[in-house]
């Protein structure tokens, strides 16, 4: 057994067991804090200290205690943390003595309220793998391959929207580059910010954010696509342009200047996370700001949503029964698998179906559609309704695309640098900034594990800045950042394993330098990505509710601000983009920092929500402000380990050794002082 308590230890009628106990400095001053280890595993338990004069209600000689966990109700737990209050009278719980120690001091046991860190546990009891947990490696490729085919829609429509404006237009070669090119740099920065970034299992991929700013950027009558219809004698990609006869030189030249713009504006991204600035202003920031930037970053995509649905909305509603069917209904049904083990075969029983709810729901209509296709009910003419839930439209996709493509930064040509370009990306940076925080907390939330600190938060959102650098450099055309997707993917799968999500940034990297593999993707239909759209974004906009739990919804005060910001989060960007050119400063740059703003749903909800929890007044417990930061707080050892996960690998000796990196506010020990701090 081992007490952290040291109180208990004090006393003259406590003597230890060497073999089953150890002491440390009290945690908490009014609890004794005890791991029992049992053959089903340890179990924690909190005491009371006694009235003032009792003794000290644990004794010496310990046994280890019969069974595998402790009932609550009709659960069994395993592990369960529980509080014991003890009176002056009872008998001696007989688990803790053995059978001569009737002499001891009576002790009767009470199963009180458990505390918040309990009550957290258990709402994440449905979780398969939580952050630390490490699945076989058979199953984090099965794990990862799932979210690679989640993350697949969202990554590989950025090129596909580029295309037009960038000139590409039907030039499948160039497109087949792009993607490997976005995937294999998605790849890389998801495994950067895994091991060193925030460590929560965040997928890194390209961001709509970014989107805006580089559509405004390519209108501009500078980087008009030439025209078509040359006069004869001419190649239909012959302009002023090109250079040395290339006709790449067209959409390369464009490429580099979203590159420069890219590249330049991420620099701010960079210094935003590691001066700790965002750590500065998380300190203002509640759930009342938090909520309504989760919540629209579902609400702001239901459009998209809506169009690759309302192309067959048969097909749609299947997938997302399938994924409802699996995650849902089936999500307690064990498959009989058989396995080779200790020198025979043995039968255990497994939750497919929770695992891999969305890879199958997405795999079973995808099937669907194949055969639909094969027996021609699906027309055949794109102008008729259903003809996107054919398989075979993008066919053309995988026999254009090279067998291996290795991307390469600069291979594109040197990036191009424009005032206008990287003040309307700038726009970008900020909104990709805002919607990267919301996703920390909702990863957090989702994975079982305590709510990031600020340190964890500096270096997530300087490691998306070394994302978006390494973006540019290798020319995806985009940045990256946290895919909310897949963030909501964490809650219908229930594997919240970091090392799942590393598995998935190996698989991107190996797999974008296959074209191929990644063209064969292409041909998932329209309406089987609408019904994923479906679940995953009503996830995460269902994710940004749950925030609210710690405010008072009773008062009007709050009511107002989440209800003002959520729309309005809604309204301005709906009216913006239905008058395109409103906007009309009489500088082109400012012009495009005002529209991005202004058109990105989470941007205007986050800022708002902001902006009046922090100027209305109200009290810290009707914020909901105090009951938020104390889930944060480590109250235990259990916590503190938790609390653990955020650091950096293999550097906390060096941290320890040099004290002045302690003042680095993207490290843990910079964390680590702050709270020793606040607890003194």
């Amino acid at each position: 057994m081992r007490d952290l308590c040291g109180k208990c230890a004090s006393q003259d009628s406590w003597s230890h067991n060497s073999e089953h106990m150890t002491t440390s400095q009290s945690i908490k001053p009014t609890v004794c804090v005890a791991e029992l280890q049992s053959p089903g595993g340890d179990q924690r338990v909190a005491l009371q200290h006694p009235p003032a004069g009792a003794q000290c209600p644990v004794r010496p000689r310990l046994a280890h205690r019969s069974g595998s966990g402790v009932r609550l109700g009709s659960r069994m737990h395993p592990a369960t943390e529980m509080e014991l209050g003890f009176g002056d009278s009872g008998k001696v719980n007989p688990a803790f003595v053995e059978k001569d120690n009737n002499d001891l001091p009576h002790l009767s046991m009470d199963i009180s309220d458990l505390q918040n860190e309990t009550t957290e546990e258990n709402t994440d009891k449905d979780l398969v793998y939580s952050l630390n947990d490490r699945p076989p490696w058979y199953l984090c490729i099965l794990l990862g391959f799932q979210h690679y085919i989640l993350a697949f829609g969202g990554i590989i429509a950025i090129p596909l929207i580029l295309a037009e404006p960038l000139c590409i237009k039907d030039n499948n070669v160039a497109k087949s580059q792009l993607i490997s090119t976005i995937f294999f740099v998605s790849g890389l920065c998801t495994v950067l910010q895994t091991t060193f970034g925030t460590r929560l299992p965040i997928l890194q991929g390209g961001t709509f954010s970014f989107i805006t700013p580089t559509l405004a950027i390519l209108a501009l009558p500078k980087w008009k696509c030439p025209d078509q219809s040359p006069p004869a004698g001419l190649s239909p990609n012959s302009t002023s342009s090109v250079v040395g006869g290339n006709p790449d030189e067209v959409w390369m030249s464009r490429m580099r200047e979203i590159q420069g713009a890219i590249l330049v504006s991420s620099l701010l991204q960079l210094l935003m996370g590691f001066s700790g600035l965002v750590g500065l202003v998380l300190r203002f920031i509640g759930p009342l700001a938090i909520a309504p930037t989760i919540n629209l970053i579902g609400l702001s995509l239901f459009i998209e949503a809506g169009k690759k649905c309302g192309t067959h909305w048969g097909i749609a509603a299947l997938t997302v029964c399938l994924i409802l069917l699996f995650s849902q209904y089936l999500s307690k049904v064990d498959v009989p698998m058989i396995a080779y083990k200790d020198k025979k075969w043995k039968v255990f029983q497994y939750p497919l179906f929770k695992l891999f709810s969305a890879l199958f729901g997405m795999c079973g209509a995808w099937l669907l559609c194949f055969l639909l296709t094969i027996f021609e009910v699906f027309p055949s003419t794109p102008e008729e309704y259903g003809f996107l839930a054919r398989t075979d439209i993008n066919i053309h996709a995988v026999t254009d695309s090279p067998w291996f493509y290795v991307p390469y930064p600069g291979q594109w040509g040197a990036p191009t640098v424009s005032v206008s370009s990287v003040l309307g990306m700038t726009a970008g940076v900020l909104a990709s900034t805002m919607e990267s925080i919301g996703d920390y907390y909702a990863c957090a939330r989702l994975s079982g594990a305590p709510p990031p600190p600020n340190h964890a938060i500096n270096r997530g959102i300087a490691m998306e800045g070394i994302g978006c650098i390494l973006a540019a450099l290798w020319g995806t055309g985009n940045g990256t950042t946290s895919y909310s997707q897949n963030i909501a993917a964490l809650g219908i799968t229930k594997v919240g394993s970091r090392l799942v999500l590393q598995m998935t940034g190996v698989l991107m990297l190996i797999l974008g330098i296959f074209g191929k593999f990644g063209a064969v993707f292409i041909t998932i239909p329209e309406p089987v990505i609408g019904g994923m759209f479906l679940v995953m974004f009503g996830m995460i906009a269902a994710v940004g509710i749950s925030n609210l739990q710690y405010v008072d919804l009773n008062s009007s005060r709050n009511l107002l601000i989440l209800g003002f910001s959520t729309f309005s989060g809604l309204v301005l960007p709906s009216w913006f983009q239905s008058n395109p050119g409103i906007i009309d400063t009489g500088l082109k740059e400012l012009d495009q920092v005002i529209v991005v703003l202004f058109t990105t749903h989470m941007f205007i909800g986050g800022f708002f929500g902001f902006i009046l929890d922090n100027t209305i007044p109200g009290s810290n417990k009707e914020r909901g402000i105090r009951n938020w930061q104390d889930q944060d707080q480590a109250q235990d050892a259990e916590k503190l380990r938790d609390h653990s996960s955020y650091d950096i690998p293999f550097c906390k000796p060096v941290l320890k050794r040099f004290r002045w990196l302690q003042r680095l506010p993207f490290l843990p020990s910079y964390n680590d002082t702050e709270q020793r701090t606040l607890s003194d």
